[in-house]
């Protein structure tokens, strides 16, 4: 039983509530109805099956069963839910265990039930089911019971209904527990009139207007509501570039721009991209790494310092922009190689070296920006190895000189190649001398 109360109250709280302020509920109405009480049928269901009882025809015949009147009373509660209260009567034998009455034994009943709607009163036709909760008293008996079924209404011209339901009796005392089914149909009409949809006439036309006030009716006015001009139909001077200065005043209407160049864009004088507020050359073309400058030339040699070796000394593109090494000193730095002498098997100077050195140490000093390479070789007399570590020692010996007489060792690069470059053959004593040298290289880079 409470299973049963709980779903009634769901279903009922499950219809939007926003119905109960729409137009189209069903208006306080009172119906008539004539019904039938029919015990048996419910009886040889409850002793069988229903499909028992189909298949068998075992359905009550209308003549057997007991009629009855009842009055309604209906109010919408919303738009697809109606309340109904019922109170009805009739003369029957009330089936009840154990006893027996006479036919003219009066029944009264009441019922209140909700009727819940598939459509709503805009639809002449509207099947619902219905669910409530009703007591009856019979003799000196007092019992309670649970309607549950089905029905249809039909609009009759918006005045009247006729209304058609069948329910299914649920006893829910233990005094009068006769389950049974009740059939009824009736006539419902309105207990207040339905109200008449006011029909207001439409407003008086409103005078011409010029609802932004700039002398130009709205109707030929394409933009009422902005002030405007009458050569633009009313809208105000355009803005094409959108940029804030109107057509009329922007020299460049279709590209946006600023206002102290009367609407153009920032001038790129020399066109290289940067524009001139940006640009710290604006008639020459440069690079936005330079602020808008050409590559420097510091030393102006025509080899920008990008690509300038030495971009501080004026110098020829075939020497990457730095000074050509002067004949001259190229051949004191030869003649000074060639008389680097060591002693026999060790990396140690021999001081007949010392002259050609300090011809090199005088032509560093007079060009601090100058770099020496010292490359040192041996024949191929020995272990390979041993040669190599005493090819790098030499040259080593002979940069430790140089720096020993005031040249700054980051100037000066030794490296040792042992017997790998050979400039003459080693099968020969005369060869091998000449493969156990020393180089001097003079350049501006390395």
């Amino acid at each position: 039983m409470k299973k049963i109360l709980f779903l009634l109250l769901g279903l009922y709280m499950l219809v939007p509530s926003t119905y109960s302020q729409e137009d189209n509920l069903m208006p306080k109405s009172l119906g008539i109805n004539f019904f039938l009480n029919d015990f048996t049928t419910a009886a040889r269901i409850r002793s069988s099956s229903l499909s028992t009882v189909l298949r068998t025809n075992s359905l009550e015949k209308l003549k057997n069963m007991n009629p009855g009147l009842s009055i309604s009373y209906y109010k919408g509660l919303r738009s697809h839910l109606d309340l109904v209260a019922t109170v009805g009567g009739s003369f029957l034998d009330y089936p009840m265990e154990g006893k027996s009455f006479s036919r003219n034994n009066f029944l009264l009943e009441a019922n209140a039930a909700l009727n819940f709607k598939i459509t709503s009163e805009d639809y002449w036709v509207q099947p619902y089911i219905t669910a409530g909760l009703g007591g009856h008293k019979y003799l000196g008996y007092y019992g309670a019971f649970m309607p549950i079924g089905a029905g249809l209404k039909i609009n009759l011209l918006d005045e009247a209904q006729i209304v058609a339901t069948s329910t299914y009796r649920i006893p829910i005392t233990t005094q009068t527990a006769s389950y049974h089914f009740q059939h009824s149909v009736g006539i419902i009409g309105r207990l207040v009139k339905k109200k008449e949809k006011k029909i207001i006439p439409p407003p008086p036309p409103p005078p011409p207007a010029d609802t932004d006030g700039d002398g130009i009716l709205d109707k030929d006015d394409k933009c009422p509501d902005v002030k405007g001009v009458a050569k633009y139909q009313g809208c105000p001077i355009p803005d094409s570039d959108k940029d804030g200065i109107n057509d009329e005043e922007d020299k460049c209407p279709q590209v946006a721009g600023l206002a102290r160049y009367q609407g153009c864009p920032i001038p790129d004088s020399d066109k290289d991209g940067i524009n001139d507020e940006e640009d710290k050359c604006p008639q020459v073309a440069g690079l936005a790494r330079y602020q808008g400058c050409p590559v420097p030339d510091s030393d102006g040699d025509g080899i920008n310092d990008e690509n300038d070796k030495c971009p501080s000394l004026k110098g020829t593109e075939a020497n990457q922009g730095c000074p050509e090494i002067q004949p001259e000193m190229k051949k004191k730095v030869d003649v000074a190689a060639k008389n680097i002498l060591f002693i026999t098997g060790s990396a140690k100077l021999q001081s007949k070296s010392y002259k050609g050195l300090n011809d090199v140490v005088d032509i560093m000093k007079a060009n601090p920006d100058m770099l020496l390479k010292v490359d040192g070789h041996t024949d191929n007399v020995g272990k390979e190895d041993m040669n190599q570590t005493l090819s790098e020692n030499r040259a080593n010996s002979v940069k430790d000189y140089l720096v020993s007489k005031g040249i700054d060792a980051d100037r000066i690069t030794a490296e040792g190649h042992g017997e790998t470059m050979p400039i003459a053959t080693n099968n020969t004593a005369a060869g091998r001398k000449l493969n156990r040298r020393s180089e001097l290289t003079l350049s501006y880079f390395k």
